[in-house]
């Protein structure tokens, strides 16, 4: 009989009750009804997540000392606190956790990625390991996938499969949908992601066993005077800290320190009262960011902060809403305190500027004038004057609408064919609508500004025939976007982007020329010729890529380099097309 108790007792310790899946359950604002079919798998998941005590306790433990931060950031960076889970699917919260495929740290950036969302990445830092850093760059990616969904369960599947891969891989983005149905079809990551929300849901609240405190480190110092200035054991703050990899962290930028505390009380000591930068034991503000309600989210279009409208809001609510004065937002958005407001348009709050980021727009079906200049971010009455039009008159489809002065700088008819254009929220640099024929061969003469990245793929199309070039090539207008040209072409945006060398995050420009296929093996490579660079105290790899028009892989390949450190004085060989 005691024997019989004392291995109950081993199992009840041993394994874990595993929560049960739901029918339906909340992610970021919509509601998930979840298929009989998909709620097997997903408990399955569940089951095993929790199978082990120790193990699942472990996790728990990390999440309770790890999720005020993130929870901070999240809220700081207007993503729904729901994709905290997402870490503990990615890494464990192991800082120094390493994929099969070499991505590192808390959220599993490859080094690439993790340079293009602004995180130092070399022998001497990684900030792939470093919490706040880490946290804030996933932040920003999650937002840039939902960018092209609004759909967050969408801008999930992004994370493990990119968002031109979900692109191919979804028909319906069900944009600013609040309802969806999960089924055994679902990607396996969605679902995955829901099994890891369920099984420490409801056990990651209270206080852990470590608390962490961020401070914010300005000067060049050894770890060893930062333990000691703190009180903690320096191989204690290395734990927490793994991101520094030398002895010592250095000035060139401002770093997040974490401090960890042990104990029930968890006090600072006087230390880090002095130096605290953030105190993750304030309750931050939750982001819930329900789809049909963006507009709790202020976002920057054309450098000024806007607001989305809600269904049913009024003027005087949406101003409410933004904190901003009545007749302050009328007049930013040229509007009156009667006029309706448009659901799902972005309203500013900063008044507009008086020249658009491009020279015209092409008119297409429901624009109006106020709409043109809503989407730029032009005052109305400037419109009104470069183009000696009323903005109570209809627009023809095709019409030009000049946004910089009434003519631009090449003249142009005043109507052009409308070509389709992807519309809905997108990035601020997002080129904006402008279309003309592309021609066999491109021959308007580009801006100066873009001379080094147009010739540097012109360049690659010198070698075929004129014939050809117009199938293969095309000049990106005004208002195109990387999605909406893989789609007039039936490509994957990320053939584009990899025929062409490009950034998801900084786009196209008008007048830029793209390939549309593939480079031939059969074309005769152009002749190349290599140049010095001489390292500069504020050069990275990244930078200087940009600045030749190559790839990092390109640069540590010529250079034999293994890793990403530079030093002042270095020469880094450049293989440049003549």
């Amino acid at each position: 009989m005691k024997l019989t108790a004392a291995l109950l007792l081993i199992t009840s310790v041993v394994f874990a009750q595993a929560p049960e899946v739901p029918d339906k359950m909340q992610f970021a604002g919509i509601t998930l009804t979840i298929r009989d079919d998909a709620r097997r798998e997903i408990q399955k998941d569940v089951n095993m997540l929790t199978q082990f005590a120790k193990h699942h306790n472990i996790k728990v433990e990390r999440a309770k000392t790890y999720f005020p931060i993130i929870e901070k950031i999240f809220a700081e960076e207007h993503v729904p606190d729901d994709f905290k889970y997402l870490v503990l699917q990615e890494s464990a919260l192991i800082a120094d956790a390493v994929s099969v495929s070499n991505a590192v740290g808390f959220w599993q950036f490859k080094d690439f990625t993790a340079v293009e969302m602004g995180l130092r990445v070399d022998k001497e830092i990684d900030e792939r390991m470093n919490i706040v850093s880490a946290t804030r760059g996933a932040a920003r990616y999650i937002k840039k996938n939902n960018y092209y969904f609004n759909n967050w369960v969408y801008a999930l599947q992004a994370y493990q499969m990119g968002a031109g891969g979900t692109m191919k891989a979804v028909k319906d983005y069900q944009s600013g949908t609040r309802h969806m149905t999960i089924t055994a079809e679902t990607y396996w990551y969605v679902k995955k992601f829901l099994a890891h929300k369920v099984a420490f849901e409801s056990y990651v609240s209270g206080p852990g066993e470590v608390k962490v405190y961020t401070i914010s480190n300005r000067s060049k110092r050894s770890m060893k005077e930062i333990a000691e200035e703190f009180s903690i054991e320096e191989a204690q703050l290395r734990d927490y800290n793994k991101w520094v990899r030398k002895d010592h962290v250095p000035d060139d930028k401002v770093y997040t320190l974490s401090i960890p505390t042990r104990g029930e009380s968890g006090k600072r000591n006087d230390a880090i009262a002095r130096a605290e930068a953030n105190n993750p034991l304030e309750q931050p503000k939750r982001v819930n960011a329900e789809p049909a309600r963006a507009g709790n989210i202020t976002m920057m279009l054309h450098g000024l902060p806007a607001m989305k409208a809600v269904a049913g809001e009024t003027p005087s609510a949406l101003a409410k809403r933004a904190d901003i004065n009545l007749s302050s937002f009328l007049r930013y958005n040229d509007i009156s305190v009667s006029d309706r407001i448009r659901a799902g348009e972005f309203y500013y709050l900063k008044r507009k500027k008086s020249r658009g980021p491009v020279s015209h727009h092409v008119v297409i079906a429901g624009d109006d004038l106020w709409s043109v200049s809503q989407q730029y971010g032009v005052q109305l009455r400037r419109l009104e004057r470069y183009n000696k039009v009323d903005r109570t008159d209809r627009l023809k489809e095709g019409t030009i609408i000049y946004l910089t002065n009434k003519r631009a700088v090449h003249s142009e008819p005043d109507i052009e064919e409308a070509v389709e254009i992807e519309t809905g929220d997108s990035f601020n640099w997002t080129v904006q609508p402008e279309a003309s024929p592309v021609p066999d061969v491109p021959t308007t003469p580009l801006p100066p500004q873009q001379t080094v990245e147009v010739e540097s793929n012109v360049t690659l199309i010198d070698t075929m025939s004129t014939d050809t070039v117009a199938f293969q090539q095309h000049v990106v207008a005004g208002g195109e976007t990387l999605y909406s040209i893989a789609k007039r072409y039936q490509l994957g945006v990320m053939q584009l982007v990899e025929w062409n060398n490009l950034s998801l995050s900084e786009g196209i420009k008008p007048g830029q020329v793209l390939l549309l296929k593939q480079p031939s093996k059969t074309i005769t490579e152009p002749d190349t010729m290599e140049v010095t660079h001489m390292v500069k105290a504020t050069d990275t790899l990244y930078s200087i890529a940009r600045e030749y028009g190559v790839t990092i892989k390109e640069l540590m390949d010529w250079n034999k380099k293994k890793d990403f450190s530079l030093s002042v004085g270095e020469k880094l060989t450049i293989v440049k097309k003549r």
